[in-house]
C-alpha cells in the first residue's frame, strides 16, 4: 500500500489548559467524544493527554486536506487507544467519507506529549 495522505500537528498544552477553564464543558463536548474524555482521566496531566487527541485530530485533518468543512466535525475523528495503549484512529460521518474519497484504508497516529506540547502524526494508507 501507498502512503495516501500525511499530516502532523503542535499544540500547546497551555492552549487546551485555557480552552478547559474559559470553556469548561462546551470545549470538551465540542472536540472530545466520550471514549476520549474517559481515556485522558483527570489529574494534572489530562490537558497533556487531551492535547496530544487534539493534535492527532489535526494532522488527520490535515492528511485529508478538508480541514474543519464539508460537514466535518471534531467528534468525527476519535482517538482511541489499543489495548496496548497506542493510539487508534476511529472515523465516523463526513470524516469517514473523506477518507474513503482519499483511497484510505489504513490509518496509523503516533502522539507524544510532555509538559508544554503535544505533536501528532497522522499517515492514511491506501491503494
Amino acid at each position: 500500500m501507498a502512503i495516501v495522505g500525511h499530516g502532523v500537528d503542535l499544540v500547546e498544552v497551555a492552549r487546551i489548559e485555557r480552552l478547559l477553564r474559559e470553556h469548561p464543558g462546551r470545549f470538551a463536548s465540542r472536540c472530545f467524544t466520550p471514549t476520549e474524555l474517559t481515556i485522558a482521566g483527570g489529574g494534572p496531566t489530562r490537558a497533556e493527554r487531551l492535547a496530544g487527541r487534539f493534535a492527532a485530530k489535526e494532522a488527520v485533518l490535515k492528511a485529508l486536506g478538508t480541514g474543519l468543512r464539508d460537514g466535518i466535525e471534531w467528534t468525527q475523528i476519535e482517538v482511541a487507544q489499543a489495548d496496548s495503549g497506542a493510539p487508534m484512529l476511529r472515523l465516523s460521518g463526513h470524516a469517514q467519507r473523506a477518507s474513503e474519497a482519499l483511497g484510505a484504508r489504513a490509518w496509523w497516529v503516533s502522539i507524544s506529549h510532555t509538559a508544554g506540547f503535544a505533536v501528532a502524526s497522522a499517515i492514511a494508507e491506501g491503494g
